[in-house]
């Protein structure tokens, strides 16, 4: 994926030895321009699912390096925004649960299946705040950039305590943000391992004058 200069309706990406085409609605700036008052509450419905971020280039490739690991097992993809994560381990063999909070996303999401011709993984709006899953009913959970502030934080880690099965584990892909922080923290008081797996300086969807350093991690108990 080369630097754009200006937003285009399709992101074309060449990952995990394949060529990826995704459809989107607008841009970032776009889609906030035009959102009403209504969306700038508590939750602040910010259309981030709209950008291709550097950390789910850095989370599929790691998937695709662990295609033996998932191949066969439930996975949960948190936050799939457009969706590139989600079809990367379905393509894999995994067999996919993708949640996000905005419905939009989950429409692109699923067209992108269909573009890719890859098999569908089972696309569900759900608050990460309120789960909607079996307890403890996934072998491994990931999420790219899912978290921008640190409110977020308590309610993701609830919902990694409740959605993970026994001796599964969680992949964390995150630029350097100050929440990630605060989240490893608390991660190791509720009794969590983390480990980093990989720090590389990875190309955001525009172009721009560094390239961004994305930090890979594993969770478990």
């Amino acid at each position: 994926m080369t630097g754009l200069k200006e937003y285009t309706p399709v992101i074309d990406v060449n990952l995990c030895g394949r060529h990826w085409r995704l459809e989107r609605a607008a841009d970032l700036e776009s889609l906030w321009e035009a959102m009403g008052d209504e969306d700038f509450g508590d939750d602040e419905r910010l259309p981030y699912w709209t950008e291709l971020w550097p950390a789910s280039l850095v989370l599929g490739q790691w998937l695709y390096a662990k295609q033996k690991d998932i191949a066969g097992k439930y996975c949960l993809d948190m936050g799939c925004g457009l969706g590139l994560t989600a079809l990367v381990g379905s393509w894999l063999g995994a067999k996919v649960v993708a949640m996000d909070y905005e419905p939009q996303a989950l429409r692109y999401a699923a067209r992108n299946a269909r573009i890719n011709n890859v098999a569908s993984p089972l696309w569900t709006v759900m608050d990460w705040r309120h789960p909607a899953v079996a307890p403890h009913a996934f072998d491994c959970v990931w999420g790219g950039d899912i978290m921008y502030e640190r409110r977020f934080v308590e309610p993701v880690l609830a919902f990694l305590e409740h959605s993970l099965a026994p001796g599964g584990v969680a992949w964390v892909a995150e630029p350097n943000r100050n929440v990630y922080t605060y989240f490893l923290t608390l991660l190791e008081r509720h009794g969590w391992k983390a480990h980093r797996l990989a720090m590389e300086k990875t190309s955001a969807l525009y172009e721009q004058p560094a390239a961004v350093t994305v930090s890979l991690w594993e969770l478990r108990r």
